[in-house]
């Protein structure tokens, strides 16, 4: 299909804009909520199943693990199959699996099932961030990439709080099976409203020139550096819930698991926080905002060390804040700097921000066994600090020859 002019793009403010975002917010919705929901259930897990608070954690990195592998070959099949058909049987397929984990009884069933999400929802991620860097106007995209992390942080808050609110007052597969049913109508929903692509150009499954398009991602000076973002982010924020619930179900706070549970709404922060610094590094600059996103996790992260439950409750609100203003700051510049290798940008993007979910979630239940909440905060600190420092190198990245810059874009390669 012939690609069409930058006027042809889909701009906010327009019908075809507020359809294109309702559909991916859905997507978000399905995805992070199938994704997450077993998040607040690990110290469940570990009470049903006897194993250790890093053995449950399992339940969430061999998920991401695979999703972050799995992703590196979803825009290679989007390219070659079209976009909307591969997020739409990702979608759906996921729903279906995750009806599958609350009749399978076993730890080993669990976990095997998990894997094969993880395989099932490798098809929207990265390829939705591809889908929005094609058809949503270089003016809008920012704001459409945080919309749609914003239905991402509505789906992973909704998604943990049901599972943490139902397993207290009947089981945690009921929580699974309505966070499943979700999932399902999600996924109808976008089918139905995403508009069909008009700048997308299928590319056969060709290895050489896959591997060509691959390796040019890599000679730009900011995407490896954009990637290295991805994997800290992500790798800080996950690793923070994984642990949470287990030091405020100890004492001295002895919450219940509905209540750990509602701690999670505060994802609504990301609804606001990912469309709000979108648009606020669209106007100032990604490379002007970018840092501030990994300072205000930092400042939360040393709220949680503090005992006064109010204290740990801010410093959570803030991480989260700073995690989802981070994420769309970061994959917004990935898809504009990308240029015709945006697919590759993206699935290398968010190979490395779930690789840095299950690396880092995983890691941090042996720092929580050897010192508590302190082992897990210095932990996050040390990637935390590591990703402002290469906010600051972003910051002085180098503009790409013979386009002139503009405030918050970045020119696509050549």
């Amino acid at each position: 299909m012939s690609r069409l002019g930058d006027g042809e793009m889909i701009r906010h403010g327009t019908p075809l804009f507020r359809r294109a975002n309702l559909a991916l917010f859905a997507a978000g919705i399905a995805t992070f909520g199938l994704l997450y929901c077993v998040q607040p259930l690990m110290p469940a897990f570990s009470k049903e199943y006897g194993v250790s608070a890093a053995a449950s954690a399992l339940s969430l990195s061999v998920t991401t693990g695979v999703l972050a592998f799995a992703m590196l070959f979803a825009g290679v099949v989007s390219d070659a199959w079209g976009r909307k058909s591969v997020m739409t049987i990702s979608l759906l397929s996921s729903a279906l699996l995750t009806v599958l984990i609350t009749v399978i009884p076993g730890w080993g069933s669990l976990l095997l099932l998990r894997t094969l999400l993880g395989l099932s929802l490798s098809g929207l991620p990265a390829v939705a961030m591809t889908w929005i860097s094609e058809e949503i106007h270089p003016d809008s995209v920012g704001l459409g990439m945080g919309l749609y992390i914003s239905g991402n942080a509505i789906g992973g808050m909704g998604g943990r709080l049901v599972t943490g609110v139902l397993a207290d007052f009947f089981d945690w597969r009921v929580g699974v099976a309505v966070v499943a049913v979700i999932g399902l109508l999600s996924g109808l929903t976008f089918w139905r409203l995403l508009p069909a692509s008009r700048h997308f150009e299928r590319q056969p499954l060709q290895g050489r020139a896959l591997f060509g398009r691959f390796a040019g991602v890599f000679r730009d000076p900011g995407l490896p550096w954009m990637f290295a973002e991805g994997f800290l982010l992500l790798g800080a924020f996950v690793t923070v819930y994984n642990y949470i619930g287990y030091r405020l179900l100890a004492p001295p706070y002895h919450l219940s698991q509905a209540v750990v549970g509602l701690i999670f709404s505060v994802y609504l922060i990301g609804t606001f926080s990912s469309t709000w610094m979108g648009h606020l590094a669209g106007r100032l600059g990604r490379r002007r905002v970018l840092w501030t996103t990994f300072a205000l996790m930092l400042a939360g992260l040393g709220l949680t060390l503090f005992d006064t439950l109010w204290l740990v409750i801010a410093g959570i609100v803030a991480i989260t804040f700073g995690f989802f203003g981070g994420h769309s700051i970061v994959s917004s510049w990935v898809g504009r700097r990308a240029g015709r290798a945006k697919a590759q940008a993206a699935s290398l993007y968010l190979f490395a921000y779930y690789l840095g979910s299950s690396v880092a979630g995983a890691s941090g239940g042996l720092f929580y066994a050897a010192h508590g909440w302190s082992g897990v905060a210095a932990f996050v600190g040390a990637m935390v600090l590591l990703g402002l420092l290469i906010a600051g190198r972003l910051s002085r990245l180098p503009r790409l020859p013979g386009v002139p810059p503009s405030p918050g874009t970045e020119p696509a390669l050549p």
